[in-house]
């Protein structure tokens, strides 16, 4: 059995089984981040609207659909946290999270990111399962603390993934590659606020159960991670020779195992790297906008229930999935053929993902309770967010293969900050969560994308950084000393 088993595997391309798995990992990470998002609105008693508001908000819509029996009555504990409050648990996630995104970068790359990615997703779902147990305990103090140990575990996950990329992932397939894994980023919103949404509706448990079901599935897939990943080719004991030669011919030029030391003085030297993180800033505002409140706004304001919402949330993040893979193969080819060269197809492509999402959102906030306009509007919006991969994603790796654990940590673990700031922001600015409040926050977010995006287009590149390479950093040192002595 375990002869046939490895010969299987010898015949699999070993960077695809990477990417399944990759892909896998990043849908428990978003997973596990969001499901509270759906569960709170059944954690938390109703808001009651005032009269004097009624006219800037959305009258209640009933929605039953035919044929379908009668819901489980939802059990667990309802508690009365305010707006802010609610806030405050949803951002502290990221308090813990900007904290690890350097240190999990450098682990990563000095002792490989299997382990680093690994028992980052382990302990996020370890954390995630003891929820409704600490909430009962401790109510929201208790989960503020575990939301904070879920970030702080969580914060090394796309350092290390960016590590373990730049020695599995080619440069003619980069784009497609990276679609392929990153889109486990909508698939795990998708998973999270439809599979809760049902949760909620049928499960006898009620809310908690959504808590046990995706730490369980976090569980199983570090068990299959830890089976199937390796760091790189060379440590890979069943991949093809031909894949090894492959792999190594594709990134001997880019990627090199004894680089010398983070150069960190070329790094914030780079204006590429400054744009770069600029536009990271403004990417992640908006998409934890939208991620972590857009079901709030779903529920408390155009008023569906808590099925609908999960379905509806999900929605713009699945057509994303393949409006992802489509504009991802096509950049690919483009640049393959020199239609355009990397460097503008990045600047192109995070334009799209930030402008017309922009405009989209501002667009559904004046449609007001026309509910089916605006589910329209957020899930266009979503979709061309997701030019953000072939554009924003994978530009620290075009930058620098051999610091892209770095580089990667310090523009999403910065930009991460925005993920502090945004549920907060929006608790502060929509405690009544009227239309008028909401149109704030999104012409904040379109405020935000317009100015970051600026900088990238006028400062970006998609061209290796000479700090890259190793021979240019040693030329560099040994001039230091001769001038010197």
């Amino acid at each position: 059995m375990l002869p046939t088993w490895i010969g299987c595997r010898g015949t699999l391309q070993q960077r695809w089984v990477f990417a399944v798995m990759g892909f896998f990992g990043l849908f428990n990470a978003y997973a596990l981040r969001i499901c509270l998002s759906i569960a709170i609105t059944e954690m938390v008693v109703p808001l009651n609207i005032t009269e004097e508001l009624i006219d800037d908000t959305c009258s209640n819509l009933v929605v039953q659909p035919a044929n379908v029996s009668t819901p489980i009555a939802s059990n667990g504990a309802t508690y009365k946290w305010s707006e802010y409050t609610q806030g405050i648990i949803l951002s502290s996630f990221y308090w813990g999270y900007v904290i690890t995104h350097l240190p999990g970068g450098l682990l990563a790359e000095k002792f490989g990111g299997k382990h680093t990615l690994g028992l980052g997703i382990l302990l996020t779902a370890i954390f995630t399962g003891m929820v409704p147990i600490a909430v009962q305990w401790a109510d929201s103090t208790a989960l503020i603390i575990l939301r904070v140990l879920m970030g702080f575990s969580g914060g090394v996950i796309f350092p290390a993934l960016n590590v373990m990329m730049a020695h599995w992932v080619p440069p003619q397939e980069l784009s497609l590659i990276t679609a392929v894994i990153f889109i486990g980023v909508d698939f795990g919103v998708i998973g999270a606020t439809t599979i809760s949404g049902l949760i909620l509706r049928y499960s006898s448990v009620g809310w908690p159960g959504v808590f046990y079901f995706f730490g369980g599935i976090g569980i199983l897939w570090f068990v299959l991670w830890a089976l199937l990943c390796y760091n790189d080719p060379d440590e890979h004991p069943f991949i093809s020779d031909k894949e090894k030669t492959y792999l190594r011919e594709s990134l001997h030029e880019l990627t090199h195992k004894d680089s010398p030391a983070v150069p960190w003085l070329h790094i914030f030297r780079s204006r590429c790297f400054w744009a770069l993180l600029a536009v990271q800033i403004g990417h992640d505002w908006g998409l934890y906008t939208l991620v972590t409140d857009l079901p709030k706004y779903m529920s408390s304001v155009l008023r569906f229930s808590v099925e609908y919402n999960g379905y509806l949330s999900s929605l713009p993040n699945l057509c994303s999935v393949f409006y992802c893979l489509f504009i991802s193969w096509i950049t690919d080819k483009m640049i393959t053929l020199d239609y355009v060269s990397r460097t503008n197809a990045r600047k192109i492509n995070t334009t799209i993902s930030t402008i017309i999402p922009g405009l989209l959102i501002i667009g559904a906030s004046y449609a007001g309770c026309d509910r089916v306009a605006v589910v329209i509007m957020f899930t266009l919006g979503v979709t061309f967010m997701g030019s953000s991969l072939p554009g924003i994603k994978v530009n620290s790796l075009d930058l620098s293969p051999n610091y892209a654990g770095t580089v990667m940590a310090l523009t999403n673990g910065i930009a991460s900050f925005t993920g502090i700031m945004t549920p907060y922001l929006v608790g502060v600015l929509t405690p009544n969560q009227t239309l008028s409040e909401w149109r704030l926050v999104f012409w904040i977010v379109f405020l935000v994308f317009f100015v970051t995006n600026t900088i990238f287009v006028s400062f970006a590149s998609g061209d290796v950084q000479d700090w890259n390479d190793p021979k240019f950093l040693k030329d560099e040192y040994d001039k230091k000393m001769n001038t010197k002595l």
